[in-house]
């Protein structure tokens, strides 16, 4: 007795070749990149983990379309839809092999960044490099269908001189962010200053402006060809470390000796127990003024960052005035001696 056959054999085997192709894609996924993904976390290199990260959810994707192309290879659909479907599925394939890409070139720039700074990777280089790869996708997939690319080529080259006039700005921002990361005299998390006194950390140098947050959480926004020729104050180079001066005074009956040792030694202190100072760093203490009301001195310590400096100065000068009022130093003010005379006759 025949048993009979549910699903003909030209259409069994498509059917059969499309599901193997979704089978092996979720294996892919949920087996053979999971155990990757947990050998490259005990590797020291780095590249492994961002190509897994590049490929993650596009190997479903990739066997996926691999059992749809076979799928179609064994149908029994006229030719001239399967050649459509064959150029769409390559167009396809090209354009996931674009985002893998793009993911792998923007998980190496970042990568490279942190070494080179420890720092977030600014934005400019990973738009660049996701336009160019998908731009090459695009004029790639072009030529698959059959569409010539040459007198594209030719007018984006004629129409490139009339752009490039029309956003001048844009390309001189462009360039500008470019030239400063080129440079490396300021990059994301810098602490600046710029000529006109606002201060700020970098944040972000992108392919148009460069941000900045403040100390007040707020965000100044500065065209990149503006940075470009600013005169910035960079507290990041050539080391964060920065000297913090406090000036102060003594009576002139003080003994200067005795008023320096205890400055020194309470400016050792501040370094030691204050979170931001340099242990390791050795106060000085310079005289220099004989002023009105009494003899003028600089403490200089030092901070491990711009901002340490602050709660550096407020220990100190409470520590200071407590150890001076000990030692019986007077910290002078500024008197006046008015003299009256009569000009009556």
């Amino acid at each position: 007795m025949d048993i009979p056959v549910l699903i003909p054999r030209h259409h069994a085997i498509p059917l059969i070749t499309f599901i193997a192709g979704i089978i092996a894609g979720w294996i892919s996924e949920k087996i053979v990149l999971r155990k990757l993904n947990d050998f490259a976390a005990t590797t020291e290199t780095e590249f492994d983990d961002i190509l897994i990260a590049s490929v993650k959810g596009i190997t479903f994707f990739w066997l996926t379309l691999i059992g749809a192309y076979f799928a179609l290879q064994n149908s029994v659909l006229p030719e001239h839809i399967t050649k459509i479907t064959d150029k769409v599925i390559v167009s396809i394939w090209i354009m996931s092999c674009a985002v893998v890409l793009s993911r792998f070139a923007v998980g190496t720039i970042e990568m490279y960044s942190k070494k080179q700074s420890g720092l977030p990777s600014t934005s400019i280089f990973s738009n660049l490099a996701r336009i160019l790869i998908f731009l090459m996708a695009f004029l790639i997939i072009l030529q698959s269908l059959g569409i010539s690319i040459a007198p594209i080529l030719t007018a984006l080259g004629v129409g490139g001189l009339a752009v490039a006039l029309a956003l001048q700005d844009t390309l001189s921002n462009l360039f500008s962010g470019i030239q400063i990361l080129v440079s490396r005299q300021v990059k994301p998390g810098n602490l600046i200053k710029l000529e006109n006194g606002d201060e700020g950390t970098v944040t972000d140098i992108s392919w148009r402006n460069t941000l900045i947050t403040t100390a007040a959480n707020n965000t100044i926004v500065v065209p990149n060809a503006k940075m470009a020729s600013n005169i910035i104050t960079n507290y990041h180079t050539p080391s964060a470390e920065i000297a913090v001066v406090v000036g102060s005074s003594v009576a002139y009956s003080t003994d200067l000796e005795k008023a320096e040792k205890i400055a020194v030694e309470t400016g050792n202190e501040i370094m030691k127990k204050v979170p931001g100072g340099v242990p390791e760093f050795n106060c000085l203490v310079r005289f220099h003024t004989f002023a009105d009301s009494g003899i003028a001195f600089n403490t200089i310590m030092r901070a491990k960052t711009f901002g340490d400096q602050f709660p550096i100065k407020h220990e100190f000068v409470k520590l200071l005035k407590k150890r001076f009022a000990e030692a019986g130093i007077e910290i002078p003010f500024p008197t006046r001696t008015v003299y009256l005379t009569n000009q009556s006759k």
